[in-house]
């Protein structure tokens, strides 16, 4: 897909968007990247990894830039995205947070909407900061349009483009329905990961016994333990509805496991992790 090169801001150089950057700067879809971040020290790493040409002030990357990426914390983002729309002219804004339905929210009614795009690219790792930057990210990744109706068909079709050249696969969907599914298939994940890492640290006092034991099961599952507290708690906190509701009924699943071993019911035990087995239907 041919894109026409723009010069492209991006608001948080981290993990998302450092490796924004590098994929916009391979594909050439963008000739020159600018940096925002108040962080002094991934500023001045965005520099010295070359993931940014430069870093700028947020007036001067807009005044610089035709497209502003926002990439931040999602509590960051209800602050700081109305903003953003206030300065600019005609470029476009995308943000790239894993919450949406309150961001929406609050832009809704703002002269500039329709040049505001939410989106949600599924990628990730459990790393964070420049330094955790990955060239070649978001490869045959899923990304979520929200709400795509309100804005712009020139900010849509651009959006499109450059998650296209990215080699995404692009969706459209709902906010609301967009933030009950990440609950599902996402966030869930996380606290259940936080969660093991807290009752292995709990009960397992050894250190060396965590590290030469831990299989390869193991690592997978609490590897999104080590994820950014300082990312993950706004998105909990602006999806705990959803969360609660996903929760619940994984504690319940957990539950009749436990009764099953209190019970020493295997049949059943066997039952429940048969129909977990269907799982293979959707993730290979």
């Amino acid at each position: 897909m041919n894109i026409d090169k723009k010069n492209i801001a991006i608001v948080g150089v981290g993990l998302i968007g450092g490796s924004l950057a590098l994929q916009c700067k391979k594909k050439g879809i963008s000739n020159h990247v600018v940096g925002i971040d108040n962080n002094p020290l991934h500023a001045e790493q965005a520099i010295a990894l070359h993931l940014v040409d430069e870093m700028l002030s947020m007036e001067d990357a807009i005044s610089k830039s035709d497209v502003i990426l926002v990439a931040i914390p999602v509590d960051s983002m209800i602050t700081l995205v109305p903003k953003i729309l206030d300065l600019i002219d005609q470029q476009i804004v995308i943000d790239l947070g894993s919450t949406k339905s309150l961001l929406i929210d609050k832009v809704k009614g703002h002269p500039k909407r329709s040049q505001f795009v939410a989106a949600h690219p599924m990628w990730g790792t459990e790393y964070s900061g420049p330094t955790a930057a990955v060239e070649g990210a978001f490869e045959d990744k899923s990304v979520i349009i929200c709400d795509a109706q309100d804005s712009s068909d020139e900010a849509i079709a651009y959006a499109k483009l450059l998650f296209g050249n990215l080699n995404m696969r692009i969706f459209e969907m709902d906010a609301h329905d967009h933030d009950l599914h990440a609950a599902y298939v996402s966030h869930i994940s996380h606290i259940t990961s936080f969660a093991l890492a807290n009752t292995v640290l709990e009960k397992e006092k050894e250190d060396s016994a965590i590290f030469e034991m831990a299989s390869a099961g193991f690592e997978s599952t609490v590897r999104l333990a080590k994820s950014s507290p300082d990312m993950w708690t706004p998105i909990l906190k602006q999806n705990k509805d959803n969360i609660l509701d996903v929760l619940n009924e994984h504690i319940m699943q957990l539950r009749k496991f436990k009764s099953c071993l209190e019970k020493e019911n295997w049949e059943y035990l066997h039952e429940l992790m048969e129909k977990a087995n269907q799982i293979r239907r959707i993730i290979h």
